[in-house]
């Protein structure tokens, strides 16, 4: 089934897991997957910048976008399209959508400064890959550059039908969230989903001011589904007590450059990747700060048992906590 404006629950993107040598671990990924299935994950998202699709050839984003589909079943899967040229975007759109993919994600050039170039970007992007494709528009001005008024997304979301998911990564950015909640309330402004990144940093509140779920890849998304499960239920104190929980753990994770080799060291140690490897070039974890992960875990499983993995030492055994 197509993606439409009635998406929400959790995204999670998905990493893309590689052996040590820097080949696709085709085992993993059908682990990942199988896990996102299992926790009640409503969608996922692939090939976004935490999956390394910049350090990907084409046939191998093709490759991991279709076994991700295939292994997902019925679960919506987005795939992460953005590109230098709309050439290449209209390629790997097209080959995707063959293989089942429910709808795409696109994130605007660095160059765009003025609200007609991110208008005019967008329109051309549809223009290149199909009005019947369903897409979502990427918001992270921390990585893009890109800085989109609530003003801006309004127009996007008016001119172009074929958006139904804003992917909300600005920061503070719980006021934006208002002001486009606030024009679909006065009729200025279709609906559009309103999935939130940033590793889900204020997921709580920005549930409360109106977004839809989660659409990030922090490394223990099973407790993302129970914060937005706890937060329809209108338990919302039982799901800021989760949330606090796991946000030290959360922000360590969120750091800038680093933050991705953290995930996958903690999704490995959590038996999803057989591998915590990226591909070069990549920074690498010291071993000061595996034993900072290995310590926030440790503080974590006090509140969530989740957290209590394999305990590693210099030796390479492993002990449960």
């Amino acid at each position: 089934m197509p993606l439409t404006a009635e998406a929400r629950g959790v995204y999670p993107i998905a990493p893309t897991p590689f052996h040590a040598d820097g080949r696709i671990d085709p085992a993993s990924i059908d682990r990942l997957v199988d896990f996102y299935v299992g926790i009640g994950s409503t969608g996922l998202t692939v090939l976004g910048q935490l999956g390394e699709a910049a350090k990907l050839s084409h046939a191998e984003g093709v490759d991991v976008a279709r076994r991700m589909i295939r292994r997902a079943g019925a679960l919506p899967v987005i795939v992460g399209v953005s590109a230098p040229g709309f050439a290449a975007m209209r390629e790997l759109t097209h080959e995707v959508m063959a293989a089942g993919a429910a709808g795409v994600m696109i994130a605007p050039p660095n160059t765009l400064r003025t609200d007609d170039q991110i208008v005019g970007y967008y329109q051309q992007a549809v223009e290149a890959i199909g009005a019947d494709v369903p897409f979502v528009l990427q918001d992270y001005p921390l990585t893009f550059s890109v800085q989109m008024t609530p003003g801006v997304i309004r127009r996007i979301a008016q001119a172009l039908p074929s958006c139904v998911m804003l992917k909300h990564e600005d920061w503070p950015g719980l006021e934006k969230i208002s002001a486009l909640r606030a024009f679909e309330r006065d009729g200025t402004m279709r609906r559009i989903a309103i999935l939130v990144g940033n590793n889900g940093l204020f997921l709580d509140y920005e549930l409360e001011r109106g977004a839809d779920g989660a659409n990030t890849g922090y490394a223990f998304p099973d407790m993302l589904c129970d914060v937005v499960r706890l937060t329809a239920e209108g338990r919302r104190e039982e799901a800021h007590d989760l949330f606090d929980a796991h946000l030290p753990l959360l922000r360590y994770e969120q750091q800038p450059g680093v933050g991705l080799a953290v995930r996958k060291h903690v999704l490995m140690r959590r038996g999803l990747l057989d591998s915590a490897a990226m591909r070069a070039p990549a920074p690498v974890l010291s071993p000061t700060a595996r034993a900072e992960v290995e310590h926030l875990l440790a503080r974590l499983a006090r509140h969530d048992p989740r957290a209590r993995v394999a305990a590693a030492d210099p030796s390479g055994s492993s002990t449960l906590r």
